[in-house]
C-alpha cells in the first residue's frame, strides 16, 4: 500500500460493492478511502472527527442537519467538502458516484451514532484494496 503509486481508476475498477470503502493508502494516522456509491447511505454523526469528501466521478449530495436546520450540499465531479465533526449527515447519489474520503484510521463508515443500517451499507472501518 505504501511506497507504490496507486491508480485510482484501476482501484475503482477492482471492486463492485457499493457503500463499501477500500483503503488505497494511509497518511500518518489517516486512511485515504475510495468508494462507489449509489442511492442513500444512512443518517450518522462522527463525534470526534471531520469527514472529507472528494467526488471522483458522478455527483454526490450530502444532507446535513445542524443547529440552523436541514440543508443539502451538492458536489459535482471534482468538488470537495468537509462535514464538520458532530454534524449529522447522510450522503446520497441517485445516479451513482465514486468518491474519495480522508478519515482517521479506524473511523466507522456509519459514524459514532446512526440510524438503523440498511443491508446495502457496509458498516466497516474500510476494507483492504485487493
Amino acid at each position: 500500500m505504501r511506497g507504490e503509486p496507486v491508480s485510482l481508476s484501476a482501484a475503482l475498477a477492482s471492486f463492485t460493492d457499493l457503500w463499501s470503502p477500500r483503503i488505497v493508502t494511509a497518511v500518518n494516522d489517516y486512511d485515504v478511502r475510495i468508494a462507489k456509491v449509489e442511492g442513500d447511505h444512512v443518517w450518522h454523526v462522527h463525534d470526534h472527527t471531520d469527514e472529507f469528501f472528494l467526488v471522483l466521478e458522478g455527483e454526490l449530495t450530502i444532507a446535513l442537519r445542524d443547529p440552523d436546520g436541514e440543508r443539502a450540499v451538492v458536489l459535482p465531479k471534482g468538488s470537495v467538502f468537509t462535514v464538520p465533526r458532530g454534524t449529522e449527515h447522510k450522503p446520497y447519489a441517485p445516479a451513482g458516484a465514486a468518491i474519495l474520503m480522508f478519515e482517521p484510521t479506524g473511523t466507522l463508515t456509519v459514524g459514532d451514532r446512526h440510524d438503523e443500517v440498511p443491508d446495502h451499507v457496509d458498516a466497516t472501518t474500510g476494507r483492504a484494496l485487493a
